[in-house]
């Protein structure tokens, strides 16, 4: 798609969105696109029983309203906005959820509860444009995360959510059916919105997981606004007062937000999580396993475990070096390097299980998370600042013995892909800590559903599996 450089390229999104189908997706692109709602979906269904998701749920009752759409798992009717706020915050809630690595952001659990909360909206909406605009938005938000050149920690955004804010509006426009000047408004109603701090992860606060919810939130208002012909920023991105300035300080590359759009997919290459925490966490995770078969899971027998990482890495889930080294919230443990290093190499995996008050408690698992000190490895900052980071793992043994290893690509990448089988246990996971009893082999349903979501007539169909049974 050719967009001349004096076109915001909000009119090129638009155009992008606006007309793309099922038919204009490549296989690769349709598989991703239906993988991400298969995942996305069962971390929501895990993210249910998470702290603070059912306050977030029990206001949104509380509000009422019409009852446009349908809050998972919880099975209430509330209007839409609502809706994609809450199963935004709960698709999330786990930190379950994809990334891209490169851009390093989560994609779908802003674009996948934002087309939802649309699709019922709408009424009637078929699987096809289903998985078109989720694409939609999914393609947004890998885009503009690939052409930010600033780290996450510099600017201090969460680009998951602020980034959110445009894909989940992009989404939701594009299963709603807006013309593109509608969505060039709605993309402009949406600037209003847009926010979502890094902040959140230094305090272990609760609304990193609502960020999301946010953005998804604010896509459903910007819609109906501008289905209602209500007139938002239009020089959205590239204006003088636009995002890439004000938000990015200019350091985007604006080709990159354009080249080949609608012929290449970037969200093809997003990575699917094994292990319920930070994405910063996985490369040492997998390290970490692989180390405990090194010395044969002798753990009482390690004196120290030493970590490299890059910059933004060692921020995010090292610092403050007394509370990763000691969490006392599962969001600290969720973005703490040393405690999920020991969680790996004294039970031999990472899951749901270790974020929980009772494992915050044991003192195996504390007393191996003193022995882990991290640094930023000068090599890996160089060569990959920006990334999810690559890790250098050393564990030095009581003998003085040092066993080391790196990874730069932990499994979940598109390196190293999780298999179906894969993300149907994880599935059956998540299905298993709902907070409500669901239908019979949700899991299996919820695959199936998305198999057949191309030739779905109305895609509320799949809803129906994330309700509670009875």
């Amino acid at each position: 798609m050719i967009a001349t450089t004096t076109e915001d390229f909000a009119a090129t999104l638009s155009r992008f969105a606006c007309g793309l189908t099922l038919d204009k997706l490549p296989p690769a692109a349709q598989a991703a696109a239906k993988a991400n709602i298969f995942d996305t979906l069962a971390c929501a269904a895990a993210g249910s029983s998470a702290a603070a998701v059912a306050d977030v749920r029990g206001l949104a009752a509380e509000w009422g309203g019409e009852p446009q759409a349908s809050v998972l798992v919880f099975g209430d009717k509330v209007p839409a906005h609502h809706a994609a706020w809450v199963n935004g915050a709960m698709a999330h809630a786990r930190d379950y959820d994809d990334t891209h690595d490169a851009a390093v952001l989560h994609a779908g659990v802003s674009v996948v509860p934002a087309a939802l909360a649309a699709a019922e909206l709408a009424g009637g909406v078929s699987g096809a444009d289903f998985i078109a605009g989720v694409a939609a938005g999914l393609e947004t938000i890998c885009r503009i995360g690939m052409a930010t050149q600033i780290g996450i920690i510099e600017s201090g955004y969460m680009y998951t959510s602020l980034f959110g804010h445009f894909a989940a509006t992009v989404a939701a426009g594009r299963v709603l059916g807006l013309n593109e000047s509608q969505m060039v408004n709605a993309l402009g109603i949406s600037y209003s919105q847009a926010a979502g701090n890094h902040q959140v992860t230094r305090d272990a606060a609760l609304t990193k997981r609502i960020q999301p919810g946010f953005a998804a939130m604010s896509a459903l208002i910007s819609v109906q606004m501008a289905r209602r012909g209500i007139r938002g920023v239009q020089n959205t991105f590239d204006g003088e007062d636009g995002f890439l300035r004000v938000y990015l300080h200019g350091r985007c590359d604006r080709e990159v937000l354009r080249a080949d759009l609608g012929q290449r997919f970037e969200f093809v290459d997003l990575s699917y999580k094994p292990y319920p925490c930070c994405r910063f966490n996985h490369p040492a995770i997998s390290a970490a396993l692989s180390l405990r078969k090194a010395i044969d899971g002798q753990v009482n027998r390690i004196r120290q475990v030493r970590v490299g990482l890059n910059h933004q890495a060692y921020q995010a889930v090292c610092t403050p070096v007394e509370v990763r080294k000691a969490p006392r919230t599962i969001v600290q443990a969720q973005f703490s390097i040393p405690y999920t290093i020991a969680s790996a190499l004294v039970d031999g995996g990472v899951g749901l299980e270790h974020f929980s008050d009772a494992s915050l408690r044991r003192d195996d698992l504390l007393s191996l998370a003193r022995k882990v000190d991290a640094a930023v490895d000068a090599d890996i900052e160089r060569q990959a600042g920006r990334n999810v980071s690559p890790v250098q793992i050393e564990i030095e043994m009581d003998d003085g013995t040092v066993h080391r290893t790196r990874v730069d690509a932990p499994l979940g990448h598109p390196s190293l892909p999780m298999s179906e089988a894969d993300f149907d246990a994880k599935a059956r996971d998540c299905m298993r800590v709902a907070i409500r009893p669901l239908v019979a082999d949700a899991a299996e349903r919820l695959r199936d559903g998305v198999n057949r979501l191309a030739g779905m007539k109305d895609m509320r169909e799949l809803i129906h599996v994330l309700a509670p049974a009875g």
